[in-house]
């Protein structure tokens, strides 16, 4: 069948505008190999360290690239050794080649000009990700992502039980209080401005706010004002029934897991909906322990890797950014036997052979189906996040 010139001329420039992008990124695995990648990421989970680890080990194997995961107990740390790198005058050779990072960081770093790119959507991995059906994979924290930051995990929250010990979970903020209230000690979050501790904080704020679209832009002092009082009402009153009666908290994620795994609390909450199911398959929770969302959604977002401006091993750490986004690895983290994350891609559309990897996951017995997972609600802008952490540690934290 014959084609027109018009139609033949667009073929020969997708080949042409392919060959270059195959050209650049050849260009770039040139520059990574030998390279020596510092990912600054939290390092507080043995599971996502081996993770990391494997994934050095692939960087290595397959792009001549070493991966050196430096260990964070907060993103703040990464992003105040840039800052004063900045400030020292170090605008090259910086110590930080790639970080996970999370939303409030991200919108500060991009707004003092931290950060390289953009350069997520050169990866050529990046066609593959699910930009249409998962919105948070090019938004965070209400900013578009706009190639400064490539994802490589989705996250959406959901709450933990243990079967045998509570037979019927609450199913919405009302009933999560009263349970709380009539089970004094048995639930407790993450001391806020922990990041899961204040997700709480935000999950209570979709339930109470009367316009919860008002999260959506920065905050306003006389919107704040008006529209937080039902949720310093809400913890007030739950306060005395948490855990040790509000005299100490968790200080993170896995220091509430072990709340949970040890029968402290009955409830717990991550992330991760398939935490609880890595953990049964580690053996660390019997396989009894159940996941439930609340009705109307569950704060959800996406992980995400940005490269400072000054990073010294750039295509290093693109070629680590890149390798995130491979179906095979994608598929390695949602296994619940590894992190039970959730994919950043576009599952249905992939190659039969990489869909099959994802088609064959079990993902385990306290993994709600996506359709069962509800709503993703959106996260709130960084400003507001920033104020209510503030005020919480105001209000309620604790002295040293």
């Amino acid at each position: 069948m014959a084609i027109s010139r018009r139609v033949f001329g667009a073929l020969v420039g997708l080949m042409l505008a392919g060959q270059a992008v195959a050209e650049d990124w050849q260009a770039v695995t040139d520059a990574a190999r030998g390279q020596t990648v510092f990912w600054h990421a939290w390092g507080g989970d043995p599971r996502i360290n081996d993770f990391i680890a494997a994934v050095g080990a692939k960087a290595q194997a397959r792009y001549g690239v070493t991966l050196e995961h430096v260990k964070l107990a907060a993103t703040a740390d990464a992003v105040a050794r840039v800052l004063a790198e900045r400030e020292a005058g170090r605008t090259s050779g910086g110590a930080v080649d790639l970080i996970w990072i999370n939303g409030e960081n991200f919108a500060a770093m991009k707004a003092q000009g931290l950060l390289h790119g953009p350069f997520a959507t050169d990866l050529p991995n990046w066609p593959l990700v699910d930009v249409a059906g998962k919105p948070a994979t090019v938004t965070d924290f209400t900013l578009p992502t706009e190639g400064f930051e490539s994802p490589w995990a989705m996250a959406q929250l959901v709450f933990e039980y243990d079967s045998a010990r509570l037979t019927a979970p609450p199913a919405d903020l009302a009933g999560l209080k009263a349970f709380m209230l009539a089970n004094p000690g048995r639930f407790t979050y993450p001391q806020p401005p922990d990041y899961l501790g204040v997700t709480f904080l935000k999950q209570v704020l979709y339930g109470v706010m009367a316009d919860p679209g008002l999260l959506q832009a920065p905050v306003d002092d006389a919107v704040y004002l008006a529209a937080t009082p039902p949720l310093w009402a809400f913890l007030d009153e739950i306060h005395p029934a948490l855990w040790r009666q509000a005299r100490a908290f968790p200080a993170n994620e896995p220091a509430l897991g072990q709340l949970f795994a040890d029968a402290e609390i009955d409830i717990a909450f991550a992330f991760n909906p398939g935490r609880a199911s890595a953990e049964i398959a580690a053996g660390t929770l019997p396989d009894t322990v159940r996941t439930f969302v609340l009705a109307g959604g569950t704060i959800g977002n996406a992980s995400f890797v940005a490269i400072p401006f000054n990073a010294a091993h750039r295509a290093g750490a693109m070629v680590v950014a890149n390798l995130l986004l491979d179906p095979a690895v994608q598929a390695r983290a949602q296994d619940p036997a590894v992190l039970g994350f959730q994919t950043v891609l576009d599952v249905a559309a992939l190659p039969a052979e990489a869909k099959a990897r994802f088609d064959a996951l079990a993902l385990g017995v306290a993994t709600l189906a996506p359709a069962d997972l509800g709503p993703a609600l959106l996260e709130p802008h960084a400003s507001w996040v920033t104020r209510v952490a503030d005020d919480w540690v105001r209000r309620y934290g604790l002295a040293p």
